[in-house]
């Protein structure tokens, strides 16, 4: 790697062109100087640091290296990029173990296509509450509760919560599902999320909650009755996973405050612009991953590329490693203006999957440098060539380009679509 590309570029590429401040203790003081400037706790001065530790061969390849563990994720981000290029077997094993991002379950095929429900969550094997086995696991599974379509009656899923409630080891669960609660069409969420915020003194170990782990054939994702989730981040202060499925009737009133919330995604057949912005006024200082299915306007999708820019322009989730804006009919708008957007240079996964990505879209992406520092770029179930899948695969990213849509020649009104809409 040369010198020209352990420089400025890089540095400004993750501060967003502001100048390195001088590393004096670099200059005087060698690899010892570089050492010295990586236990400041100025982030710049530790990121100037990185930009000088390759000068002093592989002394300073292994500072960079060590540098990947660093508390900031700016400063982890910029070891990544310094190292991506190397060859040298002790940096690809590294690079290997280096995972700015763990929710790699968010990348497998929507099981929704299947009918199925979801056999993962919160990197947890979901199981299925059983009274007559009770809960064997609670740390290292998710225990789900659902309906069947015979069970008219909605306190019959209160009783089956109540139920698992009674289990010795229900006050240790770490990860909830709720599945199919009854006439999902016809009833919200907003008793369920009640029964919730009334055991939170109980469940203090509560760190994930999935709200609408619903298939097709139990209700349409777009017909999913959802309600006010903000009455769950109020009442579950260590809650580090959100994840709600369905946009109809979804709100996160009024604006609050979530110190632990690590990721929010959520998945709907057609996400209002009211619901965007009430989620940009949650003040999530540790949101490190954040999904949006943004869906079909026939189905309540009135979102424009305009409803994100506080997302991508503002900073307004300084720690984002994930940014998922999935299943979208305006992917290359996103795409054009997000490669011109601060956060670009700051993410590690961007995905853009089951939306209209065109090749005319991809083009903004493989002429965007920062592209290349990037850990993945998921665009599956988009609109793309073989052409241009080959193209984004010659990156230096990883590319996952799987399940690619053709355009429906038949549809007047639009023929590329998103994937889940109905």
């Amino acid at each position: 790697m040369t010198d020209k590309q352990n420089q400025p570029r890089d540095y400004d590429a993750v501060l967003g062109g502001q100048s390195p401040p001088p590393v004096y203790g670099v200059v005087l003081g060698g690899i010892e100087g570089v050492k010295n400037c990586l236990s400041s706790p100025v982030i710049e001065v530790r990121i100037a640091a990185l930009s000088e530790a390759l000068k002093y061969g592989d002394a300073g390849l292994d500072v960079v290296r060590q540098a990947l563990q660093d508390e900031s994720k700016l400063v982890r981000r910029f070891a990544y990029r310094l190292l991506k290029q190397r060859v040298e077997p002790q940096i690809i094993q590294a690079l290997q173990a280096y995972k700015p991002w763990n929710l790699e379950e968010r990348l497998n095929k929507y099981p929704g296509y299947q009918g199925m429900n979801v056999s993962q969550f919160a990197n947890r094997e979901v199981i299925d509450f059983d009274s007559n086995i009770g809960i064997i696991e609670p740390v290292n599974n998710a225990y789900a509760l659902r309906c069947e379509h015979d069970d008219e009656e909605e306190e019959d899923f209160t009783t089956k919560f109540n139920r698992l409630l009674q289990e010795p080891n229900a006050d240790k669960l770490q990860a909830l599902v709720f599945g199919f609660w009854g006439e999902a069409y016809e009833r919200d969420s907003s008793r369920i999320i009640a029964a919730l915020v009334h055991v939170k003194e109980y469940l203090l170990n509560l760190k994930a909650i999935f709200m609408g782990d619903i298939t097709y054939n139990e209700c349409e994702i777009s017909w999913i009755k959802q309600s006010d989730i903000s009455p769950i981040l109020q009442a579950y202060h260590l809650l580090e996973i959100l994840q709600v499925r369905g946009g109809d009737g979804l709100q996160f009133s009024p604006p609050l405050r979530h110190n632990h919330l690590k990721a929010l995604i959520v998945e709907t057949g057609g996400l209002s612009r009211n619901t965007v912005a009430q989620i940009c006024n949650i003040d999530l200082p540790a949101l490190e991953h954040l999904e949006l299915w943004f869906g079909n306007e026939n189905y309540g999708g009135d979102c424009w590329v305009e409803d994100i820019h506080p997302i991508i322009f503002e900073d307004k989730f300084p720690n984002l490693d994930y940014l998922g804006l999935r299943n979208s009919q305006f992917t290359d708008e996103i795409v054009n203006d997000i490669v011109n957007s601060p956060i670009i240079n700051s993410i590690s996964v961007l995905d853009l999957s089951m939306g209209t990505l065109s090749d005319a879209g991809a083009e903004a992406l493989l002429n965007c440098p920062a592209i290349n520092y990037l850990y993945i770029l998921n665009v599956s179930e988009s609109f793309l060539s073989e052409e241009m899948i080959d193209k984004l695969s010659a990156l230096n990213v990883r590319v996952l380009a799987n399940n690619q849509k053709k355009e429906d020649g038949d549809n007047y009104i639009h023929s590329r679509y998103c994937s889940v809409s109905e």
